[in-house]
């Protein structure tokens, strides 16, 4: 019972984020339900695990999205990323939208520059690019996960260290 409460809580989840409604709303009521079919008591759990774990999630991590968001909304209205999509369709031509993201991305990321920001640069980028393609915007953030979040991670030689890997 205890792992199909947390598997129903996950995809309960991931369906509301993917129609569209907060994950900011809907995270703690699924993790109420976790809890409570875990058997665990419900307040406890969620005052004294749930909010200090996302307070420390938040507390080390809202700088990053929060310069990583100035960061590409500044690339978006300023024209940056529309000049960037521009220059690289015409090298790579129109049709190679998605390896233009990926490659993108995957630079960005294998020059040392957090996950958490490529994504937030290469994003409005990759939309002028989709845009300029007619490729269906839904496809950008599978292109910028391929590119930023996998291989150039820890796979290529000479991938930047990742400093949680040595932590005891």
């Amino acid at each position: 019972m205890e792992v199909i409460g947390i598997f129903a809580s996950l995809v309960l989840l991931i369906y509301f984020a993917y129609k569209g409604y907060s994950v900011i709303f809907f995270a703690p009521i699924f993790a109420l339900i976790a809890a409570f079919s875990q058997g665990l008591p419900v307040m406890p759990t969620y005052t004294e695990l749930f909010m200090v774990k996302a307070a420390i999630y938040v507390k080390n991590f809202f700088p990053v999205f929060m310069l990583g968001a100035i960061f590409g909304k500044v690339m978006e209205e300023s024209g940056m990323a529309q000049s960037i999509a521009s220059a690289i369709i015409k090298s790579l031509g129109p049709k190679r939208a998605v390896l233009s993201t990926v490659l993108s991305a995957a630079i960005l990321t294998y020059g040392g520059v957090s996950m958490f920001v490529v994504v937030f640069a290469v994003y409005p980028f990759a939309a002028a690019l989709f845009k300029q393609a007619d490729i269906p915007k839904k496809f950008v953030p599978a292109s910028i996960v391929l590119g930023a979040f996998t291989f150039t991670m820890d796979s290529l030689p000479g991938s930047p260290p990742n400093p949680k890997h040595y932590s005891n």
